[in-house]
């Protein structure tokens, strides 16, 4: 089957398309499921794509670009919109109108009245704090990301030694294999002496103790090759159980990276570095927010409001209307007695145009007919205050100074984390150097021990030497091809420790 690495971006985009559309494959069969072929790139870019704690550790980033929008939706008024319905229930009246008692008028319940109101408010204030928002909330985006980034930089390095611990198992379990067939190759080898009378029955016994020791390591081995896989697909947020074949290769090369080319690319890439820088833009900002607070504010606002009153029955109020006209026929009929008795009589007045008419209680009626939008709207209102902060009681030095101090120690952390950086560079450098010169002097004790087990088999084929020598041989074969992979491996996990120290990949 073709590798993923032949078909180019959109072959990875298939990979991660079908990992995630695949069902549930606990019930099956290993050989049921589809084998993939996976290259290191190929697993980075799927692990960026699905890890659920990446993926919440992203949706920080959209908090954030909502804060920034936030920001500068605060430099906006705000405006509200109010309405409310009410509800009297009727009750008795003890009134009086024009002499008369609600009662005497055949009225002992007032009705049951609805109302209804609303209003609409314009509010807008702006001070130092509010101007000062949208920078910080962008710096504090920055610094969202930088943390995010950061943790994709952690998952990069937690799938490379994922993915470099599955092809050290799986060179285990290739070496423990040729252990299995030269121990069984040995049995025989044994057996076959002593079927000729040249080799005894603890020869014999003891290459079989080998065998199944061999067996004992292969089991081992393919356990901890299952093992690490199921841990590497867990990074990159698929089936645990999707069989993969690894198709990065893994070998020695000669570091020739020079130790100040290493620091610069360090300073850019350096995912703690960054994540400083980010946070320090972040602090010179808050000093920046705590002095704002010796800036005057400034606020606005205007708004209108309306409100209806409507009674279930408009008897009580044309009654009530009735009651004030008839009290003014009495008062303007007194008048006229009064201007009748003077020695000068005045004109009477005409009260008969102080009557209560049918118009009169209709105009009322019709004006009762208000609830709910037949609203009454009262005059509009505006107004406009500044508030010019004096004393405090020290609390603003105080946040301006704890700004400050943060501020500072960041730019320490700064300084520190550059100091690690390059401690941590010349320290990986060398411990990658001294890997790779120690693989080097295993590959060539690899061949002296190969030599040695060629030399024993011979020998004991020829009744030259005893089983004892032959499995010293072997053992010091076995020791050889492990301490090998060890080696090699080792090389390599000293290399993505660079890796990650640097923020880059140096493996090409």
């Amino acid at each position: 089957m073709p590798t993923l690495k032949r078909w180019g971006r959109w072959g990875r985009w298939l990979v991660v398309a079908a990992v995630m559309s695949c069902p549930d494959l606990g019930g099956l069969d290993a050989q049921d499921i589809a084998t993939i072929s996976l290259s290191l790139e190929e697993a980075i870019e799927i692990a960026l794509q699905n890890n659920p704690g990446l993926q919440a550790t992203r949706n920080d980033e959209e908090l954030a670009n909502w804060n920034v929008r936030s920001a500068y939706g605060s430099w906006i008024p705000s405006a509200s919109v109010s309405g409310g319905v009410s509800w009297q229930a009727s009750g008795d009246q003890g009134l009086l109108f024009g002499g008369l008692t609600a009662e005497q008028l055949g009225v002992t319940t007032q009705p049951s009245i609805w109302s209804s109101s609303y209003g609409l408010n314009l509010n807008y204030s702006i001070d130092g704090n509010k101007i000062l928002a949208p920078g910080q909330a962008k710096a504090n985006r920055s610094a969202t990301i930088a943390l995010v980034q950061n943790a994709e930089a952690n998952l990069v390095f937690q799938v490379t030694q994922a993915y470099i611990e599955v092809l050290r198992q799986q060179e285990q379990v290739t070496v423990s294999e040729q252990q299995r067939e030269r121990a069984s190759f040995n049995l025989e080898l044994a057996q076959a002496q002593v079927d000729v009378g040249s080799g005894t029955a603890i020869d014999a016994a003891q290459a079989e103790v080998a065998l199944a020791r061999a067996e004992i390591t292969l089991l081992q081995g393919r356990n901890g090759q299952e093992t690490s896989m199921i841990r590497l697909m867990q990074l990159l947020g698929v089936d645990v159980h999707r069989p993969a074949v690894l198709t990065t290769p893994f070998r020695l090369e000669d570091p020739r990276w020079d130790e100040e080319t290493l620091f610069q690319l360090g300073l850019d890439g350096n995912p703690n570095l960054r994540s400083i820088r980010a946070s320090q833009q972040a602090s010179r900002f808050g000093v920046k927010m705590a002095r704002s607070a010796y800036l005057p504010s400034l606020s606005f606002s205007a708004g209108i409001r309306g409100f209806t009153r409507e009674a279930t029955s408009t008897e009580f109020d044309i009654l009530q209307a009735e009651a004030a006209a008839q009290k003014g026929v009495q008062s303007c009929l007194f008048t006229n007695d009064l201007y009748s008795r003077l020695a000068d009589p005045l004109p009477s007045q005409d009260c008969t145009r102080l009557q209560f008419t049918d118009a009169q209680a209709d105009a009322i009626r019709d004006g009762n007919d208000q609830f709910p939008f037949g609203f009454i709207t009262q005059p509009a209102s505006a107004g406009m205050s500044i508030s010019i902060p004096v004393f405090q009681g020290l609390s603003r030095q105080r946040q301006v100074q704890a700004a400050q101090v943060q501020f500072e120690d960041l730019e320490h952390s700064l300084r520190q984390e550059e100091l690690a950086l390059r401690a941590d560079i010349a320290v990986g450098l060398s411990t990658v150097r001294t890997a790779y010169d120690a693989a080097l002097l295993e590959q060539r004790n690899q061949e002296v021990v190969d030599e040695q087990l060629r030399l024993a088999t011979e020998r004991f084929a020829v009744g030259l030497a005893d089983f004892v020598e032959l499995l010293e041989a072997e053992t010091l074969k076995v020791e050889a091809d492990r301490t090998l992979v060890a080696a090699i491996f080792a090389y390599h996990d000293a290399i993505a420790q660079l890796e990650a120290t640097v923020g880059t990949s140096l493996r090409n």
